[in-house]
């Protein structure tokens, strides 16, 4: 039997009375240096972890010998494997259970640097994200980041280093805001736990000054209410509003038209001041906001079938100070009709029912007016696009595949946004 051992960085004392005595009753002790340091007076042959490909051989070589009778007593075979935390938590359990048969291997976890780092900052972690950047990309933190995750434990490395990884947060210009914690050493005499703000780049500069052991998980909390109430209106630009600057779904925090493709949008409805401008499936109200910001003596109407989103409207109007956006609690189209006539629309969002909103707008929309509507799907497009061939209007569709750049380490590479097809639609003069 191999026993693989849990062991934290307070060594021994950290062990259950059964798990030390399976430890002395070893015939070969297998780990790394900092592991088998924590026993120097055992009897037993040690194996040093240096190059996992070359211990497992040196095992397979051991059991071999073992299961050909060459000791004297079979009864004391006793292999103990001696892993970090729990060894079945991104430990050396994966790699044992991949090389030999799982009835000869016996687990007994210890404590995850995980659980640790939780409990220390007192947070329940049940519905954490665990992202290990240990030796790999980080294509799966950013989705995670992307998706606005509440809770976040990452496993890093040099490379990826917590001031690294601060960086990348930062440059991502989310719609909500984290704390940032770093746990050093968890579990052992010189354990260390801190919060960084991670707002602006000064954050970054200050946690760079900063050396921390490479026994170190980085916590991700994302705040509660909305800690971005703190808006410097006057070094807001007056055209492209940073993601960072609206309010969002607790639940949803990315479900938002990203900056890049509101500008987008924007250039293809041609606005021009004193419209009546419908805002249909507005959403948080990002849209209509930047629409308002540019021109304030315009009426924007942000049509929104859901409370939460029409809340998200009236806050974002708010705390960014435009007051010619009008919010309207209901479904498309049945809410329409008492609305005045626009001269632009915009469509982000139908419900399912986008060829009858088609039908009610195009029937409402001022003559030479224009209509353009945010598409994920071909079978959206296609939908659309049949409900303007019939009618025999002027379009045009701009297709946008945009991707940012994001600071990898030390490099920079690009990290795609969600595709969308805009369709822009000019109502007939006559």
């Amino acid at each position: 039997m191999i026993h693989v051992i849990g062991i934290g960085l307070d060594g021994i004392a950290g062990l259950t009375e059964p798990v030390r005595q399976i430890i002395e009753s070893a015939n070969l002790l297998v780990g790394s240096d900092r592991h088998l340091s924590y026993f120097p007076l055992h009897p037993a042959e040690r194996l040093v972890i240096e190059d996992i490909g070359l211990t497992f051989k040196t095992l397979c070589r051991q059991l071999i010998r073992w299961n050909s009778g060459s000791l004297e007593n079979p009864a004391s075979r006793n292999i103990v494997v001696l892993s970090s935390g729990d060894p079945l938590f991104f430990g050396l359990g994966r790699l044992l259970l991949a090389e030999l048969p799982a009835d000869q291997l016996d687990f007994h976890p210890h404590l995850s640097c995980i659980q640790l780092a939780f409990s220390r900052i007192k947070v329940p972690w049940q519905d954490a994200r665990i992202v290990r950047t240990h030796g790999r990309t980080l294509d799966e933190l950013l989705t995670v980041l992307r998706e606005g995750a509440s809770k976040v434990a990452i496993l890093t490395d040099d490379k990826n280093s917590p001031s690294a990884i601060a960086r990348l947060l930062l440059s991502l210009d989310l719609p909500n805001h984290y704390d940032f914690w770093v746990c050093e050493n968890l579990g052992g005499a010189d354990e260390r736990i801190q919060a960084f703000p991670v707002q602006q780049a000064d954050d970054i500069i200050a946690l760079e000054s900063q050396t921390f052991s490479s026994l170190n998980v980085i916590v991700l909390v994302r705040q509660l209410g909305h800690a971005n109430d703190r808006l410097e209106l006057e070094r807001l630009p007056t055209f492209g509003l940073p993601d960072s600057s609206f309010l969002t779904l607790s639940d949803r925090p990315g479900l938002m038209t990203n900056r890049e493709i509101r500008i987008l949008i924007l250039g293809e409805l041609g606005l021009q001041p004193g419209q009546i401008v419908w805002d249909i499936g507005a959403g948080t109200g990002s849209v209509s906001i930047e629409m308002g910001r540019l021109f304030p003596k315009s009426q924007i109407y942000a049509i929104e079938k859901t409370s939460a989103g029409i809340s998200l409207i009236e806050q974002n109007c708010q705390r960014l100070q435009v007051r010619n956006v009008i919010s309207i609690h209901g479904s498309a189209p049945d809410i329409l009709d008492r609305l005045p006539v626009p001269q632009r629309i915009f469509i982000g969002g139908t419900g399912g029912q986008l060829r009858t909103i088609l039908g009610f707008c195009g029937g409402q929309l001022a003559k030479g007016g224009t209509m353009a509507i945010a598409l994920a799907t071909l079978e959206h497009l296609n939908e659309a696009l049949n409900w303007v061939n019939e009618h025999q209007w002027d379009y045009h569709i701009l297709q946008a595949n945009l991707s940012r750049s994001v600071p990898i380490a030390h490099r920079t590479r690009f990290y795609p946004l969600n595709p969308v097809t805009i369709l822009t639609i000019n109502k007939p003069e006559l």
